[in-house]
């Protein structure tokens, strides 16, 4: 299911990984770096991807695995983070939330593009000769 080679260097330049709380086993860092190497491949743009894993004790009963995911690129920063109780599941989470923003920001630009809007002139246009 994961692999355990070393991840490729375009991959591995942009991609942070920190763990709070949470020592990350080489099966996990695996994980993060399967997982997000599918949202690096949507926009060559991104500039960089920190991804925090974190174990907090205190929000409930059981252990509580909190998944932070922000992503640089040109414009507006995108940031998501996600809680449930198992780290794994938090990472897919955050992983197909992630997409869905750079899909929806991907959509919004591309709508802008298509279909600009009307721009309204206050004085007359010069008639050309």
């Amino acid at each position: 299911m994961f692999t355990t080679k070393l991840p490729a260097p375009a991959l591995d330049s942009k991609l942070l990984l920190r763990g709070i709380h949470l020592d990350l086993t080489q099966a996990l860092r695996a994980a993060v770096f399967d997982k997000t190497a599918r949202v690096l491949r949507h926009n060559a743009h991104i500039i960089r991807l920190r991804v925090d894993l974190e174990l907090d004790r205190t929000r409930a009963i059981g252990r509580q695995f909190l998944a932070k995911g922000h992503i640089e690129i040109a414009g507006p920063d995108l940031i998501a983070s996600v809680a449930s109780d198992d780290a794994y599941k938090s990472l897919d989470l955050l992983v197909d939330k992630l997409d869905g923003l750079l899909r929806r920001r991907h959509g919004r630009r591309k709508d802008k593009r298509n279909h600009p809007h009307a721009a309204e002139i206050g004085a007359a246009l010069p008639k050309l000769a």
